[in-house]
Parts: C-alpha cells; structure tokens; sequence
C-alpha cells in the first residue's frame, strides 16, 4: 500500500481533519455520542470519559507526527529514511480517520449494525499494520518513535472499540457469559504475552476502562475485568523488563528475524 511523498502530505491531514470535524459533530449533535452510549449499554461497554481522554493526548501525538510528515525534505539523504518510516503508515492512519468518521455518523444515527462495519475495517487494519508491517522501533529516531506511539495507540483503542461497538450492535442489555469472561481472559493474556510497553499499556488501559464502565452493571464482572487489568498488566511488565522490546544501544539485545516479528505488536 505504498504512497507517494507528496499525495502522503496531503492526504494524512486531509483525513485528521475529517476525523476532527465528525468528533465535534458527536459530542456536539443532539443527540451526541454519549447519549447514544448510554441508551446502548452492554457487557462490553466501557466508561466513555476513558475514550475522550485516550484520544486527546493521541491527537495531540498525531499532530506531532503530521508535523514531521511537512517538515522532513524527500530529497535530503539524511532525512528520506527518517520520512519513509511514516509514509509508510499513511494509508494505514488514514484509512482509520476515515472510518472512525464515517463510524460517527452511523454512530449517532443509532444504526450501530452498520457502524460496527467501520469498526471492524479500522481496527483490523491497524492491527494488521502493527503485526505485519511496522518494522521495530530505532530509540535513536524520533520518526520511528512517533510512528510506533500513534500506531500502536490507534490499534490499542481499535481493541476496545471492535469489542464495545460489537456487543451494543449484537448484544445490547445483556451480560456477559461464562464463554465471554473466558474468551476476554484468554485474548488479552495471549496479546498481552505479545506485546511492548505502548500497545501493552493500551490493553490495560482498555481492560480499566471495561472494569469502570461496567461497575454499575455488573459489580462481579466489573472485578474480573479490573483483575484481567492487573494480569496483563504484570505479564506486560514481566515480558518487557527481562526482555527490553526496541532496538538501539539500551535494549538489552538484538533483534533477529524471530524477534523482528513477535516484537511488532
């Protein structure tokens, strides 16, 4: 999914734009977003004011990698190498400004069946870029940083909209099954086994905000949710400080070809 420099320049804060813009129409619309939210409760929906301060310092992150976007220069050797690296997730960031758009307006529309579709696209494809393309990140760089920050925060909260987006879609007022607490333990411990300290630090977050949101629903799978916090939490911690995730002279090791993939998430 390659992409030129100059269509990348444009099209990346083309996309941040309308992202924006259909986030002020959600909390700005009657009704907004968290009126939706609140009418459409399940056993997966978390504490809305946990995404609403997830995305503003991610924005924040994301104007900061837009910066670097204008300000490297293609034809300067130095720079080029530090560019492709955000290039290359251009079309992978803005496809998710794009549907996390077009998700508001079905959103807020109460036709959560369809918005769940855009869902779906945004978070599979991050994930996928963090899986299978994003190569691991040089401490000594700061485009590489960035990329691995706003990429791994996108696919991190992606997780907690596929799972809260789904469950009000298909499963509205119902409450969490003995398969559900399982499967929810199971993914989140395998992912977590897999995982560096940004994305890692995303599933926590992710499982506190499940943990709140669902303190006044259900109190006992509130405690489970909030006890999966803490276990991936410590497998997080465990697996990044005997095993130091990024390349550069204070990582701990080198990275090999085996390394190179199970380090990309």
């Amino acid at each position: 999914m390659g992409m030129s420099y100059s269509t990348a320049k444009w099209v990346a804060p083309t996309s941040f734009l309308i992202d924006f813009a259909a986030q002020q129409y959600g909390m700005l619309s009657k009704p907004n977003m968290k009126d939706i939210h609140d009418k459409n409760l399940s056993f997966f929906s978390p504490q809305p004011f946990f995404i609403a301060g997830f995305f503003f310092p991610q924005q924040l992150l994301q104007l900061a990698w837009l910066y670097r976007l204008y300000k490297l220069d293609p034809k300067k050797p130095g720079e080029r190498g530090e560019l492709d690296q955000i290039v290359d997730f251009v079309p992978y960031y803005s496809i998710g400004n794009l549907c996390i758009a077009t998700w508001m307006v079905f959103w807020n529309s109460e036709r959560l069946d369809i918005s769940n579709i855009f869902v779906m696209i945004n978070s599979l494809s991050q994930l996928y870029y963090v899986i299978a393309k994003l190569p691991p990140m040089n401490t000594n760089s700061t485009s590489s940083i960035l990329t691995h920050i706003v990429s791994k925060t996108f696919a991190g909260i992606g997780v907690l909209d596929f799972l809260h987006n789904g469950s009000v879609a298909f499963a509205k007022d119902q409450a969490a099954s003995t398969m559900v607490k399982v499967l929810t333990g199971v993914g989140f411990g395998l992912a977590s086994t897999a995982s560096d300290w940004i994305f890692g630090g995303c599933l926590v977050y992710d499982l506190v905000a499940l943990a709140v949101g669902q303190s006044a629903r259900d109190s006992g799978w509130s405690k489970t949710l909030a006890a999966y916090a803490v276990g991936s939490a410590a497998i997080v911690a465990a697996k990044n400080l005997a095993r130091p995730p990024y390349n550069g002279p204070n990582s701990g090791y080198s990275t090999t070809a085996t390394d190179d993939m199970q380090d990309r998430v």
